[in-house]
């Protein structure tokens, strides 16, 4: 079955060049054009779209407006806007329920490529369940006291750009934010950037600030589902694998970018826990309930409760952000690589799934907790002829944990 596209502007030329840029795609996609938000919306309510791509400067309902009623009425819908550098204001002020950005003028193979890999991201990751709760979700959320830090360093006369950086640098909601803004068209980068530190430099104190203060897409975890102890848990965990993969990705002797893929991964590897607790938080208690009182995994009861897992809520979210595919592969994977290696798009290599899996079970064993009963998958560690490193590895963590003074 084809998926169907809206296409939303203002100008007739635009939408006459869309029809014919994407002619070849008839056969694949059901396409609708609108020339307005209203008229958009009308359309919406008589068919279901898989994704709606926008304009952001309409008269009436602009783009930031009619994405902020598209996630609020068809959440499952996929969301991109065609932007241009003078549109940056206006993009900042949407950036909460925007899942892509095209760059504009179009280039309509962006444009295919950018439709295509999302739907195939849907594709692969789908369930009911889950585009209800990605769909709906605003932002990542941080941890209170990284949160807290962030605003006092930002009200601070001259901020220092050190010290924010390292604050993102150790927060998966943060992180995941500015990374998705930097690598979107909005900035017109040759490659992907997976590096929180450089995203931020990219960003610069203005943006930041105006991301912070004015379209509030940061925001402090608020949820009574986990203790204080759960909670603070969870993020020195997101830290320690990120730590422990780079230091694996390090002793492989792999390039500096697969290096910073496991670093930035780790860290951002559990973000799917934070969405189903400030989301969905009493279908997730059950899940934990669950797996508490059968012994089953937490990854199992996740799945029989909510028809899918954390793994599969980050990778999908992340995805469809625009982060690059070695991030996204190792957060949908990391509790169970086998599964990416019989879809057969897996390189039969080290990978930062390799680091990722391997860090997290790392960490799992030596500070256990209710949120994680990882282990790891020796089947697949011996697939890649990677069982015997294992010792080196964990030896390698230990070393690492003690002088970054984690845990």
């Amino acid at each position: 079955m084809g998926r169907s596209l809206l296409l939303v502007d203002d100008e007739p030329m635009v939408l006459s060049g869309l029809r014919r840029g994407l002619h070849s795609m008839r056969g694949e996609w059901q396409m609708e054009f609108a020339g307005s938000g209203e008229e958009a919306l009308q359309a919406m309510a008589k068919q279901t779209f898989d994704v709606i791509v926008t304009d952001m400067r309409m008269p009436g309902m602009n783009g930031a407006q009619l994405l902020n009623e598209v996630r609020q009425r068809f959440p499952q819908t996929i969301r991109m806007v065609l932007s241009g550098q003078c549109d940056r204001e206006t993009i900042l002020r949407g950036v909460g329920s925007t899942h892509q950005y095209v760059s504009k003028p179009c280039d309509t193979q962006q444009l295919k490529d950018t439709i295509q890999q999302a739907l195939a991201l849907r594709s692969r990751l789908e369930t009911t369940n889950l585009t209800k709760v990605v769909s709906r979700l605003k932002t990542i959320p941080s941890l209170p006291s990284l949160f807290q830090a962030m605003m006092e360093e930002l009200g601070r006369s001259e901020p220092r750009l050190d010290q924010l950086a390292a604050l993102v640098s150790r927060d998966m909601g943060m992180a995941a934010k500015c990374l998705q803004l930097v690598n979107s068209a909005l900035f017109g980068l040759r490659s992907p950037v997976s590096d929180p530190l450089q995203a931020l430099s990219l960003l610069g104190l203005d943006t930041l600030k105006s991301l912070i203060l004015s379209s509030h897409i940061f925001s402090s975890f608020k949820s009574g589902l986990f203790d204080a102890k759960e909670v603070s848990w969870l993020w020195e965990h997101s830290f320690a694998v990120s730590i422990c993969a780079r230091k694996i990705a390090e002793m492989q002797g792999v390039s500096p970018k697969q290096i910073q893929d496991s670093v930035t991964a780790g860290l951002l590897h559990d973000t799917g826990k934070l969405v189903l607790a400030s989301c969905m938080a009493s279908e997730y208690k059950m899940a934990l309930d669950l797996a508490a009182s059968t012994k089953i995994s937490l990854t199992e009861a996740e799945h029989e409760v909510l028809g899918c897992g954390h793994a599969e809520v980050g990778a999908y979210l992340l995805g469809f952000w625009g982060l690059p595919d070695p991030i996204v592969e190792a957060v949908a994977f990391h509790q169970n690589p086998l599964a990416n290696c019989a879809t057969g798009s897996a390189a039969q290599t080290f990978s930062a799934l390799t680091a990722v899996h391997s860090a997290c079970a790392y960490d799992t064993l030596h500070y256990p907790s209710p949120l994680s009963n990882l282990t790891l998958d020796m089947e697949y560690l011996t697939g890649l002829s990677l069982n015997g490193r294992i010792p080196a590895w964990f030896a390698a963590c230990d070393k690492a944990m003690h002088e970054n003074g984690s845990r």
